[in-house]
Parts: C-alpha cells; structure tokens; sequence
C-alpha cells in the first residue's frame, strides 16, 4: 500500500496547474489568532429613582416588602422569580475547540502552525511525536490533535519540521469523526463522493500499491476547494464483498462510475487535505 508520504505528494498533484508547483511559500505567521472569546450578555443595571428634595428630615422607612408572585387562575403554585444572571465560570470556550470540521482556512489555513494549533485547541490537546505512514513502514514526525481519543485524533505533517510549520498533510483516519470540505467524512460510500464530486473520478484499482486512491477528480466540485487546499481519498471495498468482485475492479486509472467499481461497495478509508 502506498505510503503517507507519497500520497501526500499526490494530494499536492491534484487538479494544480505546474505553474502552481513552482519554488516559493507565501510568508508564515509567528502566531495564528486565537478564537474570538463569545461576549457575554449582562442584564442592563437598574435606573436608580431619582432622590427627593430634602426638605424636611424624616424618619427612616424599612423597605418594603415585595408583593407574593401571583399564583396562576385555578390554584397551583406560584411561579418562582427569575434569578439574576449568572457570568460563567472561566469565560467562554474557544469556538474552535468543540469543532470537528476541516476548513482551508482559520485554523487549518496555509499559515498554520504546530503553536497556531496549540493556542486554537489548548496545548494539553496537542502533541508532537511520531506517527505511522512513511516510506517502506518507517515513521514519520506529525502534530496530533486529540493523540488519546480515536474519534478526534488528527494528524498533522510540516513541509517544515523543524518550525513546524507549512502544513503538508492533513490526515482523518481510523476512528476519527472529523469532517473535510464538503461534508466528506470517513465511511462514506462511493456515490455520495461521487455526487459530491458532480460527476465520475478516477481511483487506482484495489489490487495496487496504491489502491483505492482517487487519482483525478475529472474537473468535479472536489478538485478545487475553498482556501486552496486539495483533496485525496482513500477507498477500501465494503465488509462483506466476495473476492471474485474484488478481482474485477483491478487496474490503473479506474472510473468510479464503473460497474466493476461500484460491485465491490468502496467506502472512504483515510482522507487527506494538503496544500500545493
């Protein structure tokens, strides 16, 4: 099976004119912004009652004492007063933190950076360490959101490992829930990507190295997103698909129309976003 590394080069071939593939990076920035903190709505203080002329003293009054909320016509309890309201504790949460979607923009911009993603999802949610996927089952070095919970692990790889900057591959994997542009997520089946998509695509047959991954998106929806990152997947035939169906849908450059395609049930397996 072809190695994360290399798919990370193809991700960054995807629908992108050469002209696009040539030598210089836009400049990186130090620090990505944290989340805009939500205001909190106060209630609107009291008008104080305008104090009367002084012209006599006059004895101190007690105040007096609120009149009993009105119980509802029929009987029944009365209905208790509103209490006032309360600032939360420790403010609002950073918006990108309960998040599990994928946008080429914000904090999985470009510019994007190991830190970036440290201040958008609270450092103790983010690790630098190694991962699997490199060349010939070797490890390579990735910042991994969520490292200790399968359903929102996200691995991300530097062109730049030792700023740790310049995304180079975004990885959705294994467990994870997290959703890329589009709506693409893992376990969807081949005709949702390809209505996405708009029309057919190509993908590597399953008897490759390679297999199962999209290799040309024919000028869909899914070859050009928004923030100007690219796509790639990973298809996988389904559970319960005999190897007789898996032996036809063999070969190179496989149009996911096909009926040999479509016979042994693909469903999405790994995705990738990476940047040009």
């Amino acid at each position: 099976m072809m190695d994360r590394f290399t798919r990370g080069l193809l991700v960054g071939l995807l629908a992108v004119p050469s002209a696009a593939l040539a030598q210089g990076q836009a400049p990186l920035q130090d620090r990505w912004p944290a989340p805009t903190q939500q205001m909190e709505q106060r209630a609107p203080a009291a008008t104080d009652a305008p104090a009367e002329p002084a012209a006599k003293p006059r004895p101190q009054r007690r105040p007096q004492a609120q009149a009993p909320a009105q119980a509802p016509e029929g009987g029944g309890e009365a209905a208790p007063a509103a209490a006032p309201a309360r600032r939360a504790a420790g403010g609002a949460k950073p918006a990108a933190a309960s998040q599990r979607a994928i946008a080429c923009s914000g904090p999985f911009a470009k510019s994007a950076t190991h830190l970036s993603l440290a201040s958008a999802f609270d450092s103790k949610n983010i690790t630098f360490t190694e991962v699997d996927g490199g060349p010939d089952g070797s490890k390579l070095n990735a910042s991994v959101l969520f490292p200790d919970d399968p359903q929102r692990r996200l691995e991300v790889l530097w062109k730049d490992e030792g700023e740790r900057a310049n995304i180079n591959v975004i990885v959705v994997a294994g467990q994870s829930t997290w959703t890329a542009p589009k709506g693409l997520k893992l376990g969807m089946p081949l005709a949702a990507v390809e209505k996405l998509n708009g029309k057919p695509f190509k993908l590597q047959g399953f008897d490759q190295d390679s297999g199962g991954n999209v290799v040309d998106w024919q000028g869909g929806a899914l070859a050009s997103l928004p923030g100007g990152c690219n796509v790639t997947l990973r298809f996988v035939p389904g559970p319960k698909v005999t190897d007789e169906a898996k032996a036809q849908a063999t070969g190179e450059g496989l149009v996911s129309s096909a009926a040999t395609v479509k016979a042994v049930k693909p469903v999405v397996a790994e995705i990738l976003l990476g940047y040009p």
